[in-house]
């Protein structure tokens, strides 16, 4: 159950604008960090409220401000927020019920095609994001830099790596060898042509299909870089059919040894993982950073 389920309440009234009451609650997934409801109202409407009771009070303003960057990017569809709340208690999102479907028979295409034309969409000049957001439960500073090799080095690798060694997650042979590794971007990694805005955290589990089997995006991390670092995220995990990279090509063909460079851009996710739940996580992060020695 909501443990405040009346501030959700109150919060659909001021969307419906009349008396409307939660008349059913079931559980649905809200992610790995937090808890996801289906709400059904008086009105028949029905909202998806994730909520959590742990989570830093601006994760869900975070969320709502990326749905809304990449609904203006014109990529995938995105649910429509419609309320975010903080308090003591708890925090909440509302966003509009999705109704999920089978993938429809052009979904794969569909997808490939859209996240390339939201790359493509020029809206930035510089790397980062107009706030800080976060990426699982971590903090994500997006402050704006010019170089995207700057950026990637001290606002992602770098900071993660930094949050390791705090925590005792690597030790401080590790985080020297991602230091040397860090120091070379600027020869691993091309520069992109203008800054894309990107999902972020781009995995199989961040994506629904809805009820016309189209994709949507959910649950960003967003930020203006290389879209390169998107597309390495759909491999780490899986969960992309082949057409869907097939179709982005096809709209925005990629620089000559992108496959190489998949693994440097993931490390800022593995050791993200590692930041959150240490494990195995470590030694992929150790594997990646002797790739690029």
């Amino acid at each position: 159950m909501i443990r405040d389920a009346r501030t959700v309440e109150q919060a659909i009234q001021r969307i419906t604008g009349d008396g409307a009451s939660i008349v059913a609650e079931t559980a649905v997934s809200g992610g790995c960090i937090s808890g996801g409801r289906r709400v059904d109202v008086s009105t028949g409407e029905s909202y998806f409220v994730k909520s959590s009771a742990s989570l830093p009070s601006p994760v869900f303003s975070s969320e709502a401000a990326g749905l809304e960057a990449l609904r203006r990017a014109g990529g995938p569809r995105v649910p429509l927020v419609a309320a975010v709340w903080s308090g003591a208690g708890e925090s909440f999102i509302i966003m509009e019920w999705i109704e999920q479907s089978a993938r429809g028979r052009r979904f794969a295409r569909d997808f490939g095609s859209q996240l390339a034309a939201m790359h493509r969409a020029k809206q930035a000049e510089r790397f980062g994001f107009e706030t800080d957001n976060y990426i699982g439960a971590t903090p994500q500073p997006n402050g704006w830099m010019s170089s995207w090799h700057d950026f990637f080095r001290e606002r992602r690798i770098g900071f993660q790596a930094e949050l390791a060694l705090e925590r005792g997650v690597i030790d401080a042979s590790l985080a020297q060898e991602i230091d040397r590794v860090l120091a070379r971007l600027e020869e691993l990694l091309p520069a992109p042509e203008y800054p894309s805005l990107l999902h972020g955290d781009l995995w199989g589990g961040n994506y629904l299909v809805d009820g016309s089997g189209a994709p949507v995006l959910i649950d960003p991390a967003v930020y203006f870089g290389h879209r390169e670092a998107d597309l390495a995220m759909t491999e780490l995990f899986g969960g992309f059919p082949a057409q869907f990279y097939h179709a982005y090509r096809e709209e925005w063909p990629l620089d000559r040894g992108y496959s190489e460079r998949v693994p440097l851009y993931n490390l800022y996710h593995v050791l993200n993982h590692a930041n959150m739940f240490g494990g195995s996580y470590v030694s992929s992060a150790r594997s990646i950073v002797r790739r690029y020695r």
